[in-house]
């Protein structure tokens, strides 16, 4: 009876609950901000804009948050889930600091600034990142 304390209604040791729980909070956040900031970038590129960009990236995040809600005994969601989260996060750093130019059919995205909405995806992000790698390490492994 003990036991039954310590799990979830679904029957997930709660610890990998709350991991789902705040990994899946963190990915819709990001979700959030870059859609709602993606009609201001979309005249940044020729080919692929930053706008489309950032539509992709929310699309994704909510699916990674999605699966993490509905699969997260499964470490394969978990390995998304820290993909998705650490790419975002590594782009964002990356085009914060450095003025790559643009690659291919992607466009400059350099923005050496810092406002709220990015301020809030960045923390997000890391957050997600950390939860989805303990999420990974607590998740039972296949037999």
């Amino acid at each position: 009876m003990a036991t039954d304390l310590h799990r979830s209604p679904t029957g997930h040791p709660l610890p990998l609950r709350a991991l789902q729980l705040v990994t899946a909070a963190a990915l819709a956040v990001s979700a959030a901000i870059h859609a709602d900031l993606a009609p201001g970038y979309d005249a940044v590129g020729a080919h692929i804009t930053q706008g489309t960009l950032f539509r992709l990236e929310a699309a994704v995040a909510a699916l990674a948050a999605l699966l993490v809600l509905a699969a997260g005994h499964r470490r394969s969601v978990w390995v998304f889930a820290a993909l998705v989260s650490a790419s975002t996060l590594g782009a964002l750093l990356l085009y914060r600091y450095v003025d790559v130019g643009a690659i291919g059919p992607l466009p400059n995205m350099y923005e050496p600034a810092w406002f709220t909405e990015k301020a809030t995806t960045a923390i997000a992000e890391a957050v997600g990142t950390v939860t989805a790698i303990a999420g990974f390490l607590t998740a039972r492994r296949p037999h």
